[in-house]
């Protein structure tokens, strides 16, 4: 089930969205340094973590499914953005050096065909990063943000996902470690909670950040031989009945 694009934005507009927003960035940039000379796709709604990129990319692009809606991107220069079909993204094969999912693979009803999409526009050596709602966080478990909408999954369950898409995982991180309360007087302590949390390696984080490479080689399974059926009985004539 998706959630709509104007819920999006407002959320990353409320004090929560904007801590939220700093503490998933801080990760990203952990994970992907610099996309200098970089074909930078979004697919979701990723607009809050694109502008990361947007100054140092050779191309930096927003997809957001028509489930979802669509919303202008940038703001004040021509825009980036359009609306997709999710399962069919309009790129030639091997277009897009990296490929960030934000609020995508938990609400796609097919995520295996998502991710296969974006195996198909990444470029040989391309790389994916999801940003992934945690089966075991508190984000997950409460409606009042993005993230406890679609499907949360654990670390195995992406692992898994993105295996059998072609994708190898090289690269786990997590974030939002702070409980999603939208107090100012919390809020003033999420640093210290996003910390206290990562130091710990606590498994409560509110959100997955994996990156994966493209598997360009992949393994093909081999066809098992078919099977002669001998059928148990012999068949027999009866006699007819004028014999």
């Amino acid at each position: 089930m998706s959630i709509d694009v104007v819920d999006l934005r407002n959320f990353y507009g409320h004090r929560l969205g904007v801590v939220a927003r700093r503490f998933v960035s801080r990760g990203i940039r952990r994970m992907w340094p610099d996309a200098i000379g970089q074909r930078v796709l979004g697919v979701g709604y990723a607009t809050p973590y694109l502008g990361l990129f947007r100054e140092e990319a050779e191309r930096c692009l927003a997809f957001m499914p028509a489930a979802q809606g669509v919303t202008k991107w940038p703001s004040t220069r021509p825009t980036l953005s359009a609306l997709v079909d999710e399962n069919e993204l309009p790129l030639p094969d091997g277009t897009v050096d990296r490929v960030l999912l934000a609020h995508a693979l938990e609400m796609s009803p097919e995520a295996t065909s998502l991710l296969r999409e974006a195996w198909r526009v990444l470029a040989s050596g391309g790389q994916l990063l999801a940003i992934v709602p945690n089966r075991r966080g508190l984000w997950a478990r409460m409606d009042t943000t993005p993230f406890g909408h679609g499907r949360p999954y654990s670390r195995s369950q992406i692992n898994q996902l993105l295996r059998e898409t072609w994708f190898t995982p090289t690269g786990w991180s997590e974030a939002l470690y702070v409980p999603p309360i939208e107090r100012g007087w919390f809020l003033r302590s999420a640093v210290a909670w996003e910390r206290t949390g990562a130091t710990l390696s606590a498994p409560f984080a509110g959100v997955h950040l994996v990156v994966a490479s493209k598997q360009v080689y992949r393994a093909i399974p081999a066809r098992r031989a078919k099977r002669r059926l001998v059928p148990a009985l012999e068949p027999a004539l009866a006699p007819s009945p004028g014999a």
